[in-house]
């Protein structure tokens, strides 16, 4: 038997670790993970609903291919625009990407701030067939194209409040999923949501970073500057090139969308970054809103320096892992890193 199949053996009859990091746009997930990463000797999944395009790079603080220092990344640039993906679809490669990375002995490690995605994979979401109406889909979508998403959005949070603080209105996809849940079946998408059993196939932890909100929006607001810089526009148009539908989920993506606009001669440009940057604020507060519901978060203030969020975030896994993994040293773990 080789060392690969061993690890693997091992892991029959108990659950597979999984670490994940959770929180909102621009808290600083990607520099804390990687930091975590090196020192658990982890493998990174990325948990963002977007990232899994190639093209959409800037727009979704995708981490570019030197910046990864040499941490495996996993389900980024997997699909192409065109494509659809789903929480399910995320859900099942997650899950099979998490068995694979354990199996090597390597601690499978989420990190995102798509909370549908996480939370389905966490406690293992069952994504029944709850009916379809593709007529009903095509009324809801040209009620939306005559009418403003915020419309669309307003009929979702008039049968499901729940369902409609958690979603954008700009996620226009999802939406009509939820509106077409209780068209079909009559239950609303939120009541489905809270049957499922929050159980976990997986030995879990959960950390989730949050910030002062005035801070957190500082960040977000410079970041998008960033982007900005780095090219956002040109990558926007390059998408427009490719002549996707309206529909098309890149084309209803935070940061897309807005700058599209402008693209296309409808607002400004001064008007579609504030835009963007209110829309990516409402972003922040729902993402944090999704995870405040999900139980069992441990929750860390990331406006502490680098070196305290690494000593909580150690003394989180030191328990809980140490029977899986060979930790590679309290130091190696403190002198990971020094920045956000």
């Amino acid at each position: 038997m080789t060392e690969h199949e061993g690890e693997k053996a091992e892991l029959e009859g108990k659950k597979p670790p999984l670490l994940v990091l959770v929180g909102p746009t621009a808290v600083g997930k990607t520099a804390l993970s990687l930091s975590v990463a090196k020192a658990w000797n982890a493998e990174i999944i990325s948990g963002d609903s977007m990232q899994v395009y190639r093209g959409m790079d800037i727009g979704t603080a995708k981490i570019k291919q030197d910046e990864r220092d040499g941490v495996p990344h996993h389900l980024i640039d997997i699909r192409d625009p065109e494509e659809s993906y789903s929480a399910a679809d995320f859900q099942a490669e997650a899950a099979k990407t998490i068995m694979d990375i354990a199996g090597r002995g390597k601690l499978p490690f989420v990190v995102g701030g798509t909370g549908l995605y996480i939370e389905s994979l966490c406690y293992n979401y069952q994504f029944a067939d709850r009916g379809s109406d593709e007529a009903f889909r095509a009324e809801m979508e040209a009620y939306a194209s005559a009418n403003g998403p915020e419309a669309l959005h307003a009929r979702l949070a008039a049968v499901d409040p729940k369902a409609g603080e958690r979603l954008h209105p700009n996620d226009i996809r999802r939406v009509i999923r939820a509106l077409e849940v209780y068209h079909t079946t009559g239950q609303t998408f939120s009541e489905q949501q809270e049957g499922q059993r929050k159980k976990s196939p997986y030995e879990l932890v959960l950390i989730g970073l949050t910030m002062d909100r005035a801070t957190l929006y500082s960040r977000i607001e410079a970041r998008i500057d960033e982007m900005l810089q780095e090219g956002l526009v040109d990558e926007v148009r390059r998408l427009l090139a490719r002549e996707l539908p309206p529909s098309a989920v890149p084309m209803q993506a935070l940061g897309y969308k807005e700058i599209a606009r402008y693209l296309r001669g409808e607002c400004s440009y001064e008007a579609a970054v504030e835009l963007l940057k209110r829309d990516t604020r409402h972003f922040a507060k729902r993402q944090l809103s999704w995870f405040r519901h999900m139980k069992d978060i441990h929750w860390i203030d990331a406006g502490e320096n680098f070196r305290n969020k690494l000593e909580a975030i150690h003394g989180i896994l030191a328990g809980k892992f140490q029977d899986h993994l060979e930790y590679t040293s309290n130091q190696s773990f403190l002198d990971g890193g020094s920045g956000q």
